[in-house]
Parts: C-alpha cells; structure tokens; sequence
C-alpha cells in the first residue's frame, strides 16, 4: 500500500538543464521520473505520481543537497531502491513518512542556498557590510527576471564565510523561497562591493522601488558554485539511509578529486606558458 514519503535529493547540477522537467533536454526531475517508472512506481503513462510535489527548481547547472521531493511510495521504495535507477550524480539518500496531506513545496518553511564565490583580491569586511545590507524584509524585484509581486517581497538572511586561506567567499542566503535567479543576481552585487568596483550605496540603488534595467541592471552569476544546501519542514525528520549515504559520499568524493586534478591539469598549461 501506497503512503506519502518525502525524499532528500542529491545531485551534480552540472549535466542538467535545470530540476524543472522540460521537453527534449535533461532535468533532474525528468530523471527521477524516468527512475520511477523503471521501478514501476509510476506508469508509463502518467506525467508524475500521485502526491507528488518538489521542493522547488534549481537553475541549469545549480547542484542539490538537500532538494526534496514527496510521493505516495510503496513500503519498499527506500532511498537505495530509488536511487538503484539513477545515474551516479543524482542519488536519494534520506527519506521521513509525512502527512496525506504533505506537500514539498508549500510545505516548506525555509530553503537555504550556498554560492562558492571566487573572488580574488575582495575585502571581507565590505563583503560582510553587503551581506548585512541585504538581510532583512525587502523587495529584491530589482534581482529577479520574475515580474514584481508578492514573490519579490522577501525576509532574507544572507551570511558571508571568508576563509583566510583561498580567494573564495561563500555566500549563504537563506528565506522561505526566492525569485528566479535571485542568489545569482545577489551573488554578483555582493562580489562588486567586496572588490570594489562598486560602494556599498549601490545596494541601497537595487533595493529600491524604482525599476533597474539596462547597463544598470544586476547580471546573474554563473550557475555551476551555487548549491541548494536545505530544504527545512517543521516537524519532518528525514532518516538517512546507511548504504544511500556511502555510496552518495564515494560519488562525490570521487569527483572532488577529479576536480582538483582537472585544476592541477589547467594550473600546469597556465604555469608553463609565457605572460
């Protein structure tokens, strides 16, 4: 028998058109859809199953820790089963019974995302200033393509860690929900402050009821250093899956080493051609 169950949702964003499925293009939602009509849990005819809901979308290129989805599940589809129809990149790996009346999206109270920002040479103390400037109530509809309204209007904690030993700044932004490319657009405000190519009365500018656009306009950041970090549900306690977990962390772990070898690869032509 079929009960609600809500799942945490890991993913590289880096192959996927966005989480939102589309026609023609990968998405990581199409791709757990795909796992579960393998899995003969959802049929082949059906767009998506019953109870079902999503946290929210993440852009093309935006990775996941914590994305969660919900749907009437089968006793036996644990994160492990779920994640045995999956590509390596995409893994399930906590699961908590909720509510009939369960819904990932709405139910959410907060989401919470981390940008990984390079940003040679910035002062953390003016990125830590911009930070403070946009925590708060307001109307970001100056840092969003989405039209103004009541989604525009939002109470944001935004948090800078600046590590002493590399060029990065990590941005934390946390509300109940964001416009579309709203932490890109941040992110890039925030980077512009903390190296100076703009003062801190700029945030006030964006913060404003008057429209920007144009040169004016905030750009988004490129999408591949921004991560979903949390979806948090009052109430809700996800238990981990003990073999999920392994095999999500040797996935992963396994790719930071690529990573770094790939910049030791890119640092070696860089070192050994002339300026």
């Amino acid at each position: 028998m079929a009960a609600r169950r809500a799942y945490r949702v890991a993913y590289d964003g880096r192959p996927f058109f966005g989480f939102q499925r589309q026609p023609d293009v990968p998405t990581v939602e199409g791709t757990l859809l795909d796992a579960l009509r393998a899995l003969d849990v959802l049929a082949r005819d059906a767009d998506v199953p019953a109870g079902y809901a999503a946290a929210g979308r993440t852009d093309r290129g935006v990775s996941a820790v914590r994305q969660t989805v919900a749907l009437d599940a089968p006793d036996w589809l644990t994160p492990r089963a779920f994640s045995s129809e999956l590509p390596a990149g995409v893994r399930v790996w906590a699961s908590a019974d909720v509510g009939d009346d369960f819904h990932a999206t709405h139910d959410a109270a907060r989401r919470t995302y981390r940008y990984h920002l390079h940003a040679p040479g910035a002062d953390r103390d003016r990125a830590r200033d911009a930070a403070a400037a946009l925590s708060g109530e307001h109307d970001v509809h100056n840092l969003t393509s989405d039209p103004r309204g009541p989604i525009t209007r939002r109470d944001l904690s935004v948090s800078v860690d600046a590590p002493a030993v590399d060029d990065f700044l990590v941005l934390t932004v946390a509300a109940g929900g964001f416009p579309r490319e709203f932490v890109r657009r941040l992110t890039t405000l925030v980077r512009g402050v903390a190296v100076g190519d703009t003062d801190l009365d700029r945030i006030d500018e964006v913060l404003d009821d008057e429209p920007i656009s144009g040169a004016r306009g905030v750009a988004p950041a490129a999408p591949e250093p921004l991560v979903l970090a949390d979806v948090s549900y009052p109430d809700v306690a996800f238990e981990p899956d003990p073999v999920a977990v392994a095999t999500l962390r040797t996935v992963f772990s396994d790719r930071r080493v690529d990573a770094l070898a790939r910049g030791r690869v890119f640092g070696d032509v860089l070192d050994s051609i002339p300026e």
